[in-house]
């Protein structure tokens, strides 16, 4: 128990210093683009006196250095700055965006789980068939074709060809004005749920489906592999042939037994791909004109909004840190060797 406790201890404090490090990476490179943020905040047609105004009420006259210490120490007390596109909190923004975020990036883990695990349970179990040959070219190019010309490829499949799925948003506008969703969680499936909004729940579904296939791509392919692979080892093992020699079901000695041994590996690479389709599916996004956050922060790249991108670099380092902790840590209460 005390190593763990020591192991844990020594995470959270790597976790610290590389949040710091990438804050402090962040800020710095950010301030170095050619653009001028005070003239951004004041607008186009701002006067050269209204821009040094500007200039000196966002603090932007002092040193980096200056400027960086009193951007963290804000960050800590909970001002995470004013964007200077939307003019509005940078945390609030963010609350805004994450929960479309979430649930694009969960659902597309749902499919990703629900498909590729299946699939490399029968691949590894048919090795070298023809079953195998296809869930492995599959897997390759699920993994090699870029997310968002997956996406693209989708739209014009089943929204310009077929007419059968939406191509961009969360909901219709129709749907928006006649039964508007009432927020609790911010996931538009769950609240039209809760709250019996069956048009909404049906129109917000047919939306995600496109880019949580096309975020779910990557991850799919991924534990494919992953599972498959760790798959053919443990189906190897002696014990299984003897759960078979007491008469067991194959399918109950491939998915309870065999499976139970082999999952760990995978889901420890869907936890760290989940932090990547969480924080890095901008692409998708943009293409889906989802409003997540990577819609918000591709908007601010566009208008050199600082206060937006380092808060959306500290967001995303601190996602994946946090999911690669809560691994880390549940590998560790599993196989004591962690520890040490």
């Amino acid at each position: 128990m005390a190593n763990l406790s020591r192991y844990i201890l020594k995470r959270l404090i790597q976790t610290v210093i590389v949040i710091v490090g990438i804050s402090a990476i962040t800020f710095f490179l950010a301030r170095i683009a050619p653009s001028d943020p005070a003239a951004l905040w004041v607008g186009i047609h701002a006067r050269a006196e209204q821009i040094e105004k500007a200039r000196i009420e966002l603090g932007l006259d002092k040193p980096l250095y200056v400027q960086y210490y009193i951007y963290m120490r804000d960050l800590i007390g909970g001002d995470w700055g004013i964007s200077y596109r939307t003019r509005r909190p940078v945390i609030e923004d963010i609350l805004s965006y994450l929960p479309a975020s979430m649930e694009l990036a969960i659902t597309g883990q749902i499919i990703a789980i629900t498909i590729g695990i299946p699939l490399g349970v029968i691949a590894a179990s048919r090795k070298d068939t023809k079953i195998d040959h296809a869930s492995r070219v599959l897997a390759i190019a699920a993994l090699s074709i870029p997310v968002f010309w997956i996406g693209i490829l989708l739209q014009i499949f089943f929204s310009r060809t077929l007419g059968i799925l939406p191509i961009e948003g969360r909901l219709d506008l129709g749907v928006s004005m006649s039964h508007p969703i009432q927020e609790i969680t911010g996931f538009y499936l769950i609240d039209s749920l809760l709250t019996g909004n069956w048009i909404a729940f049906t129109d917000s579904l047919k939306h995600i489906i496109l880019p949580a296939i096309a975020l779910a791509s990557y991850s799919t392919g991924l534990s494919l592999r992953m599972t498959r692979s760790t798959m053919i080892e443990v189906l190897r093992e002696k014990y299984l042939k003897t759960a078979r020699a007491f008469g067991l079901p194959e399918n109950k000695v491939r998915f309870k037994y065999a499976l139970k041994n082999a999952i760990v590996p995978t889901l420890m690479v869907l936890g760290i791909s989940f932090s990547w389709s969480l924080t890095g599916a901008f692409l998708v996004e943009v293409i889906f004109n989802w409003p997540g956050l990577g819609t918000y922060v591709w908007r601010a790249i566009l208008a050199v909004d600082y206060p937006v991108i380092v808060g959306i670099a500290i967001i995303a380092a601190f996602i994946i840190l946090l999911t690669n902790l809560i691994l880390d840590l549940a590998q560790a209460w599993i196989d004591p060797r962690v520890r040490l």
